[in-house]
């Protein structure tokens, strides 16, 4: 498994990259229409790199407004067993950082959808955070979220790659502190990342009810979007976060769909009635403008 760079990354893509990032524009045109975000997480290489391409497109047509792509690792312990298979998948056809690198610079040839590369930060580490960024922001990433870095180890790796345009997205605990959630919040741009419950990730029948009372807590220390994942898999889910959050993750149920299917073609297939689906329950649901009195 090799960790080189990409050899040909996309040039045009950095230089094309817009003044204000994609993430935010995409968000800034949710809100105008008072409408839930969709984020959608698939880990790359699995079922193959190919794979994996006809999926994110799919996913894409389908009205995802930001994709996660995750980098496979060998100990992903925030993820649940649903991801950690898919992982490991990706893990046994060889994928590595350098080659979701690469993927990110196809899709960009073929779709504006933002592209968050999720990520541990070894890998990162091992390639060289430098490298990593130029790559990454060559190839035509629009933010990166490394769900084991702390906001105290991340200074240079955020300098890094807000010099280059990426976004760097940060995850938020419903165990953080008011003291924290600022730190966190500090360091967050594109989107903030809201764990909806302790424990690892993995599809959930309900929300806790303390939910709307950590988004709220949230909101006092950012004005960046708020996006809620761990748990979400239903209609149901998104259609109510729309009164509490920006956007709606979701990456378990998808990659469950993945796993089930018995080809790439059939496992897009699925994906794009998945999204479907749960988009059009984003746009029907409780509008967070509607909810908020100031509008």
């Amino acid at each position: 498994m090799s960790e080189a760079v990409p050899a040909s990354p996309d040039p045009s893509a950095a230089s094309s990259r817009p003044a204000k990032g994609r993430i935010a524009q995409t968000f800034a045109r949710l809100a105008e229409k008072g409408e839930l975000g969709l984020v959608a997480y698939v880990t790359a290489g699995d079922p193959s790199l190919d794979g994996s391409e006809k999926i994110v497109l799919a996913i894409a047509e389908a009205g995802a407004d930001v994709i996660e792509l995750g980098v496979p690792f060998s100990d992903p312990v925030a993820d649940g067993p649903t991801i950690q298979r898919a992982s490991e998948r990706a893990l046994r056809h060889g994928t590595s950082l350098a080659d979701v690198i690469d993927l990110v610079s196809r899709l960009r040839r073929q779709t504006d959808v933002p592209l968050v590369l999720f990520s541990y930060f070894n890998p990162i580490l091992q390639m060289g955070i430098e490298r990593f960024a130029d790559a990454a922001a060559s190839a035509g990433a629009d933010g990166v979220l490394v769900t084991d870095l702390t906001p105290e180890e991340a200074a240079e790796y955020r300098q890094i790659l807000h010099a280059r345009g990426l976004d760097t997205i940060f995850l938020a605990a419903p165990t953080s502190t008011d003291a924290r959630l600022a730190q966190i919040a500090a360091c967050t741009s594109g989107f903030l990342y809201l764990i909806s419950r302790t424990g690892v990730t993995g599809a959930r029948d309900t929300f806790p009810e303390d939910l709307p009372a950590l988004a709220r807590r949230a909101r006092q220390f950012t004005k960046v979007p708020l996006a809620v994942g761990f748990g979400i898999s239903q209609p149901s889910h998104v259609s109510v976060l729309g009164g509490i959050a920006d956007a709606a993750v979701v990456g378990s149920a998808l990659v469950a769909e993945i796993e089930k299917a018995p080809d790439a073609d059939s496992a897009a297939s699925a994906v794009f009635e998945r999204v479907r689906i749960l988009k059009r329950a984003a746009r029907e649901g409780i509008s967070r403008r509607s909810s908020d009195p100031a509008h």
